[in-house]
């Protein structure tokens, strides 16, 4: 029988990546995409554990699936850790990653480059029926550029310099991102505990 994880996300890029990082465990990857049924997730929470908590939970009770799910964002130092959770919703009333990224370049105009040091953070949640919720976290650290570069990337990630790299995480191929970024370190603390259940499920 072909083992099933629900990804309760509709944003097709973080959907490619988990894609990417889950073939290890050989099991179906089905997302929000493929369940126009699915309600629409209100990420109310004031933490990244809170949002990643309602999503994975809110599809699991909805599909009774096991569901993964992620909340993500970038944390700028200099601003007091925003974005942050709003991360996504930056700019309203404007949408769209451009607005993000034009907003977060306009707070920090003139601000120095030691100034502009932020981290983006992942913190997954695994929701099964009957069972508790379990959590992994993962962080990348680098600064903020003054300006886009790269275009292999999305949200933030034109703007985020990696300096042991010397690129953005938008001017990084996809192999090299799966090995960095926060989102692929937390899925590999993720992986070993899915591992130990997906080896006998």
């Amino acid at each position: 029988m072909q083992r099933t994880i629900i990804l309760a996300s509709r944003n097709r890029g973080k959907i490619g990546e988990f894609a990417s990082l889950l073939a290890p465990l050989n099991v179906e990857v089905r997302s929000l995409l493929d369940l126009p049924e699915a309600p629409d997730l209100v990420e109310d929470g004031d933490t990244f554990f809170a949002n990643a908590r309602i999503k994975a939970k809110t599809i699991c009770q909805v599909t009774g699936l096991p569901t993964l799910a992620d909340d993500s964002g970038l944390v700028v130092h200099y601003l007091g850790g925003a974005p942050g959770v709003h991360s996504a919703r930056f700019a309203l009333p404007e949408q769209g990653d451009a607005a993000n990224n034009a907003k977060l370049l306009h707070l920090l105009e003139g601000v120095p480059e030691y100034k502009r040091q932020a981290h983006f953070t992942a913190v997954l949640a695994w929701a099964r029926p009957q069972a508790e919720t379990c959590y992994a976290v993962g962080r990348c650290f680098g600064f903020i550029t003054t300006e886009p570069r790269g275009s292999n990337g999305f949200g933030y990630d034109p703007l985020f310099f990696i300096p042991e790299l010397g690129k953005t995480m938008a001017e990084i191929d996809t192999a090299t991102k799966n090995q960095i970024s926060h989102r692929a370190k937390a899925i590999k603390h993720m992986l070993l505990l899915l591992q130990s259940v997906y080896g006998s499920y």
